[in-house]
C-alpha cells in the first residue's frame, strides 16, 4: 500500500540490479528537469529534486560509489555493481537529493512532465532550482 503524506505519495525505486533501493515522497504527478549539462545529457538523468527529509535509502549504501568533478560539491552516487545513478546530491541543492525519475517504479506515478534545464550555463540557471529542496 502506498503511504500518502499530505499531497505526496511514497514512490519506490532503485538501480538496475536491485542492490540500491530507496523511497521518495513526492507528488503522483511529477515535474522533473532534463538537464543538458555534460554528465546529465550523457546519462539521460531526469531530475526530481526533493528535500533530504523526503528521501530514504532503504538498501545499498555499501553498493554505492561516488564521483565528483568541477567544484566537487555534487556527489554523484552510482551502484558499483550495475553502474546506475538512481539518485545523487546535487550542487544546486546540497541539502537535498535529485532522484532519477527513470529509476522510479511506475505503480505510484500518475504523470511525468519534463521541463528542460540549461545546465550548460549552470551558473546562470541554478538559482531557479534552489527552492526545490526546501520544504
Amino acid at each position: 500500500m502506498t503511504a500518502v503524506i499530505a499531497d505526496l505519495v511514497t514512490h519506490r525505486g532503485g538501480c538496475h540490479c536491485g542492490a540500491v533501493r530507496f523511497e521518495v515522497d513526492a507528488p503522483a504527478r511529477l515535474l522533473v528537469h532534463d538537464c543538458n549539462c555534460s554528465i546529465c545529457s550523457m546519462a539521460g538523468f531526469l531530475h526530481l529534486i526533493v528535500p533530504g527529509s523526503r528521501f530514504r535509502l532503504l538498501a545499498g549504501a555499501d553498493a554505492l560509489t561516488e564521483y565528483t568533478f568541477n567544484t566537487g560539491v555534487a556527489r554523484h552516487l552510482f551502484c558499483r555493481r550495475c553502474g546506475i545513478k538512481s539518485f545523487y546530491v546535487p550542487r544546486s541543492n546540497p541539502d537535498g537529493f535529485s532522484v532519477n525519475a527513470r529509476c522510479l517504479e511506475p505503480g505510484t506515478l500518475e504523470s511525468v512532465t519534463v521541463d528542460p534545464f540549461d545546465g550548460r550555463t549552470w551558473e546562470g540557471s541554478a538559482a531557479g532550482l534552489r527552492h526545490l529542496s526546501s520544504g
